[in-house]
């Protein structure tokens, strides 16, 4: 975890709807910062000091130093709602963390050599993604900024489950998820390309790939 995120704040005072509304309307955005045994802090931001630092996938995943008034803690973006259609940001909450506290974060997925896989490669197939990030339980110290999943040997019909996803050392998945079960969800598969004839289809993805 080599970069670093800093983010600026200051305590909010005022509250209710419509002082979010002004807040907004001049360019803030409204957060509470709570947990660690701690009482809950009204925040603001600046919007479009939020919205650059949103441009790296990374600070999802991150633990970020949050400083507002004459303190700093470190933190990880546990909730933010946006706009249905505008690109804007309404409301944030951060979660204080510390070094001996498991977090429950959502992290991304990478996939990898999905060009290069058997079932597209050498079978024509198409990639299927069903899950963008996961959602894991770590210390802040093994925290990943994503997770890395290989396709090179999957071909048609082959899909991976989440238990089939392997994860860092420290990192575990949030939910206990027997494997094979209903709630194993599928995260990709790959399938015939539309139109093609014979084969496995996306709705019945077999067993992953050795």
């Amino acid at each position: 975890m080599s970069v670093t995120f800093e983010l600026k704040a200051e305590p909010r005072g005022d509250l209710g709807k419509g002082a979010s509304r002004r807040l907004r309307r001049a360019g803030k955005v409204p957060a509470i910062l709570y947990g660690g045994g701690q009482d809950p802090q009204p925040l603001v931001l600046s919007h479009l000091d939020i919205l650059n630092q949103l441009k790296n996938e990374a600070v999802y995943s991150h633990v970020l130093t949050l400083s507002f008034g004459d303190r700093t803690e470190s933190v990880v973006l546990r909730d933010m709602q946006r706009h249905p259609f505008k690109p804007t940001i309404l409301h944030m909450d951060f979660l204080r963390v510390s070094a001996d506290r498991k977090l429950t974060v959502h992290v991304p997925l990478h996939f990898l050599n999905e060009e290069s896989s058997r079932g597209v490669k050498q079978q024509g197939g198409v990639v299927s993604r069903a899950l963008i990030d996961i959602e894991i339980a770590c210390l802040p110290k093994d925290l990943p900024e994503f997770i890395e999943v290989d396709l090179v040997n999957l071909g048609i019909g082959d899909a991976l489950h989440l238990t089939d996803i392997r994860l860092p050392a420290g990192v575990e998945l949030a939910d206990h998820i027997v494997a094979g079960s209903e709630q194993d969800p599928i995260v990709v598969s790959i399938h015939h390309a539309h139109g093609d004839e014979g084969g496995a289809s996306a709705e019945t993805p077999t067993t992953p790939a050795a």
